[in-house]
């Protein structure tokens, strides 16, 4: 019998295959494994309400309150929204072909099974998850094979647009089999099931891949689309992690797939546009490398099918709560992640005290109580001493005494688990080697060929699955915190670390660097609130999605070096279905929000507040004051920027949007203009965009029936009154530029 596990998997037999042995079960079973759930610690048992129908020769449908499931005999799973009296699906699987949800690849082929619903058994669901059903299909080879398989899915009451999966295969015969990669929920979707007039393919999408810096998390599907989306392990350039969560969606309707292990698991969700026939084509790969021996079986990680209505925020709120059933537990923000921050990274990395603390009266006069000494500030990674030139002697410390002593914040960039090893360089300076590294070398991630392992920007890694590590962590967060007496970090460049295979450290698997990295950055975060319960720690994946392995060790989200103010928005949304409608999310410096390529760099000069403050994020700058030079041309404060750094700001801790519940109420790519809502203090406040000049109708939504004043409180505008209809939408003409920010109130 196939049972669904927790992060930590049981290995019944003494064999460490691949990095994917933590992640799923390989057991010698000559009898029957005992039936799990997904968690250990079931609630009580409660009656489901979902209906699993089971006719011979028909597919098995199981029935929530807002989805259909339908398992046919090929393997796929047919996914429907129920809406309005009406099933909506994108699912368009292949007539005469192979269409099958799972399979894996043997001896470089791929091995297909077909179900035998006939002999499916249907159970009560048990686990952290609530009442449920459970639907368990054995299923044979398509062609010769050792192998046999049993599919499992489980749908639960509390949870109905999702549906749970993991297949067991196990070898029956007389000969070890290798089974080098499996596939899990594969899907194969048209836009036009929903739209007739549309193209197969023509549909937005959310990636959760961390792969290259820069790239759109949502973008609209072309023709020749392709992303690897490769999740987990570190990739090119030093990226890697990610959210496992890829989601297709048109205005009817959305489908999603990925895992919902809760520790970073290699895995790809790799999606195509069909040259032949323009469907969109999703799925889920594990690289198993597994060899079985007679009798042993392999467990697939489980992964997960969603069907919603609206966009990526809906599976990213669902994907999310479904990791906090299993254990993942997000700390509620410290009231001071919600404050204004100011970046002394405008002086890039040479900054001075002098510097810095210049800049206090202006702080001062614009309400702005954060303060981050940014990268660079340090000798060497690994050490984090003050550099001698720019920070010497106890000026650091003196610095921050000197913030504190204007009742103001103070943050610290470093960059945990990276060290010099003396290869290489980055933009700042030449690596020397670690003072730590020369006194630790058996720290050091090795990779496959006894040399360092690199991770972002070219450094060595010290391995966070050694004790000792953790500790030095621990050391470094209360050296920071503790005696030069900063109230935060600012972790950045932070992705994925590579694959150890370091003799000394005895992993059980390669992978055990890699999942270990989110015990560093719980570390981190725990020792800097045990020190400062109102400290705040900031984690930024620079240019990408976070990685699930440390996104619920901090106080506030970053949108992490956002390409222009649509990455601003889309990314504060993200961060509000992950972490919580009332997360606290930095919108990143605002001089990000209008960015030009100059070559290989960018030029960065945005003034989009309203992107961040509309959309409940929490509003950051980088300027410089007094004016340094022409060297810092664009980022200076000059009397103009300052009047509207006054202005906006100002709006900002005024209205605190960022405390407010985010409410999921537009839908990205299709709703124009591009709308957000805020609830707070009994009033709704939408926020509208569009590049250029707008002027039509637009929907105040989510509002019950009656009349409301509305204002343009950017401007300090009334705007009269709307009346919302029995649906909950009042309509009103408008005419802007750029954004409209409005604030709505019940009329007496």
């Amino acid at each position: 019998m196939v049972a669904f596990k927790r992060g930590t998997r049981l290995i019944a037999a003494t064999l460490v295959f691949s990095a994917l042995t933590c992640c799923s079960r390989v057991s010698k079973t000559p009898q029957a494994v005992p039936d799990q759930s997904v968690s250990a610690k079931p609630e009580a048992a409660q009656t489901s309400l979902i209906q699993v129908a089971t006719k011979p020769g028909e597919p098995i449908a199981l029935t929530t309150s807002a989805s259909e499931f339908r398992i046919r005999p090929d393997g796929y799973v047919l996914a429907f929204l129920l809406k309005n009296g009406n099933k909506l699906s994108l699912d368009d699987p292949s007539v005469g072909g192979l269409a099958d949800s799972n399979f894996v690849r043997v001896g470089d082929k791929d091995l297909h099974f077909t179900l035998d619903l006939d002999h499916a058994r249907v159970t009560e669901a048990l686990g952290k998850m609530g009442p449920g059903k459970r639907v368990e299909v054995p299923a044979r080879a398509a062609g010769p094979s050792q192998l046999q398989a049993v599919v499992a899915v489980e749908v639960y009451d509390n949870f109905p647009n999702i549906l749970l999966s993991t297949v067991e295969y196990k070898n029956t015969g007389a000969h070890d089999v290798l089974i080098e990669k499996s596939v899990n929920q594969r899907r194969q979707l048209s836009a036009r099931l929903s739209d007739a007039k549309a193209h197969a393919w023509e549909m937005w999408s959310f990636h959760g891949a961390s792969y290259d810096w820069g790239k759109d998390d949502v973008v609209k599907l072309t023709p020749s689309f392709f992303q690897p989306n490769v999740m987990g392990e570190m990739v090119k350039g030093g990226y890697g992690g990610g959210i496992p969560v890829v989601a297709v969606w048109t205005r009817q309707v959305g489908e999603a797939v990925g895992h919902v292990e809760t520790i970073p698991i290699p895995a790809a969700i790799p999606t195509k546009v069909g040259a032949a026939d323009s469907r969109v084509n999703l799925e889920v790969e594990y690289p198993a490398n597994i060899t079985l021996k007679p009798g042993e079986t392999y467990s697939t990680p489980r992964s997960f099918l969603s069907v919603f209505a609206g966009d990526f925020y809906e599976p990213l709120r669902i994907w999310s709560s479904v990791l906090q059933k299993e254990g993942w537990e997000l700390p509620k923000p410290s009231s001071e992640a919600y404050n204004v921050s100011w970046c002394g990274w405008g002086y890039e990395a040479d900054v001075t005290p002098a510097q810095m603390l210049g800049t206090i009266p202006k702080l001062k006069e614009l309400g702005i109580k954060w303060v981050t000494l940014d990268d660079r500030w340090f000798d060497v990674y690994g050490d984090w001493n003050p550099r001698k030139d720019t920070f010497p002697g106890d000026s650091i410390t003196k610095m921050v005494d000197a913030f504190h002593n204007q009742n103001m914040l103070t943050q610290l960039w470093w960059l945990p688990l990276a060290v010099e090893d003396g290869e290489g360089r980055y933009e700042s300076h030449k690596y020397s080697v670690a003072k730590i590294a020369q006194e630790h070398p058996e720290w050091l991630v090795l990779d496959k060929h006894g040399r360092h392992a690199h991770m972002t920007r070219g450094l060595a890694v010290l391995c966070p699955a050694v004790p000792e590590v953790r500790a030095y962590h621990k050391q470094l967060t209360e050296k920071f915190i503790r005696d030069w007496g900063f109230d935060g970090s600012k972790l950045d460049n932070i992705y994925s670390v590579p694959q150890c295979y370091n003799p000394a450290h005895h992993h059980k698997s390669p992978q055990d660097s890699t999942n270990a990295m989110a015990d560093i950055y719980k570390e981190v975060f725990q020792t800097t609130r045990a020190l400062k319960p109102q400290s705040v720690t900031q984690s930024c994946p620079c240019g990408t999605p976070p990685s699930l392995a440390w996104l619920p060790f901090m106080d506030q989200a970053v949108t992490a070096d956002p390409v222009g103010a649509v990455q601003v928005r889309r990314r504060i949304k993200m961060y509000k279905a992950l972490l919580g409608p009332e997360s606290a999310v930095y919108g990143d410096h605002v001089e990000l929000s209008a960015m030009t390529r100059v070559g290989n760099d960018w030029r960065e000069h945005g003034d989009d507040f309203a992107s961040t403050i509309g959309t409940g994020g929490v509003v950051g700058t980088k300027f410089v004051w007094p004016d340094p030079g022409p060297k810092f041309k664009d980022v200076n404060l000059t009397q103009t920027k300052e009047d509207l750094w006054k202005k906006w700001i100002g709006l900002y801790n005024e209205k605190m949007l960022s405390k407010g519940d985010f409410e999921n109420l537009y839908v990205t790519g299709y709703d124009t203009p591009e709308g957000y809502a805020i609830a707070k203090d009994g009033k709704t406040y939408y926020a509208f965009f569009t590049p250029g000049n707008w002027r039509g109708k637009v929907e105040l939504r989510g509002l019950k029936p009656g009349k409301y004043r509305v204002s343009d409180y950017a401007e300090a505008k009334d705007l009269g009154t709307v009346e919302a209809a029995p649906d909950g939408v009042a309509k009103m003409t408008a005419e802007f530029k750029e954004h409209l920010l409005l604030e709505v109130s019940s009329q007496p």
